[in-house]
């Protein structure tokens, strides 16, 4: 069934049955045309006993430590990064404090440091006074941790390493395809899993669209996925020539081919098709364009007579 509720603001709020419609002969509760509930899961780590497990859950404690070092490191980089200097064997500089009745001197208040540092200006007139410093902390412990972290994380999670530091430098085509040769194998996973699901999803929107025979079909096909690894044209044609080689038929060649859709590769049939049957035929020029009309043939050589006797 189809349940239809409301809640209005005058009404408190509350959920109530919808009645917008009814005079138009519409019900509150209503048969599900689909007769199954469209909610489709795709579960993700599934099991046979338990709730699946989220992709991050087993990285999230490397993430909160990862956070909570960045968090230091913005902190020591606001009051550490900068080095600090310090004035020895001089009282701090303070000012007089008089009454401005009698103008005698009552008291003393420190004095803000914040005009010397502003104005980068300092008197000292103590004997014996100098200034030392303290050098700046030294942020790259917290960055080193930080990276391994890091890596940890793209070593749970089949990451390539690459994705999260995005460095490349001198990386050979070879050594990158196997960088990626974890998440290409859980990419393949998911695909085994996910197939199922998403062919469910696929058969209720033919259900939503009244197609029941498209629906039943669906319900029994299979999800063809798209190669997950990365690879070029010559990569892929040189790949597809060696299973030739090997008897592979054409058709089973044409749909390893990225981005190719059924109708393509029936479009190609009907081209090959055609072109064993010219061959039969005898027309093999037909296969190189058009045949040229005779009449247009005679037209030239008259034109190119004339010519010549002009």
């Amino acid at each position: 069934m189809v349940y239809r509720w409301q809640r209005s603001a005058r009404n408190g709020g509350r959920w109530t049955e919808r009645t917008s419609g009814l005079a138009r002969g519409e019900r509150a509760h209503n048969p599900n045309p689909l007769g199954v509930v469209p909610l489709v899961e795709l579960p993700n780590r599934s099991r046979l006993w338990g709730k699946p497990r989220s992709e991050i859950a087993t990285v999230l404690p490397l993430q909160d430590a990862v956070n909570t070092l960045w968090a230091h490191l913005m902190t020591a980089s606001d009051g550490l990064a900068l080095p600090a200097r310090a004035i020895l064997g001089m009282d701090r500089p303070v000012r007089e404090i008089t009454d401005p009745d009698t103008g005698e001197v009552v008291g003393e208040e420190d004095l803000p440091l914040d005009r010397f540092r502003s104005d980068r200006l300092l008197w000292l007139e103590q004997q014996g006074a100098q200034i030392a410093e303290f050098s700046a902390a030294n942020l790259d412990n917290y960055l080193r941790v930080i990276g391994v972290a890091v890596e940890h994380i793209a070593a749970q999670t089949r990451t390539p390493p690459s994705y999260l530091a995005g460095k490349l430098v001198n990386v050979s085509p070879d050594g990158f395809a196997a960088s990626e040769a974890g998440l290409v194998a859980k990419v393949s996973e998911k695909q085994r899993h996910f197939g199922s699901a998403l062919r469910e999803i696929v058969r209720l929107e033919a259900l939503a669209q009244g197609e029941t025979g498209r629906a039943e079909s669906l319900s029994l096909g299979s999800v063809i996925w798209r190669d997950p690894q990365f690879r070029s044209d010559a990569q892929y044609s040189d790949a597809l020539v060696k299973l030739k080689s090997i008897g592979v038929p054409d058709e089973a060649l044409w749909e390893r081919i990225p981005g190719v859709t059924p109708d393509e590769i029936e479009r190609w049939k009907t081209m090959r098709t055609d072109a064993a049957g010219a061959i039969l035929g005898g027309g093999i020029a037909a296969l190189y364009g058009p045949k040229p009309d005779p009449a247009d043939q005679d037209d030239d050589q008259a034109d190119d007579e004339l010519t010549g006797a002009a």
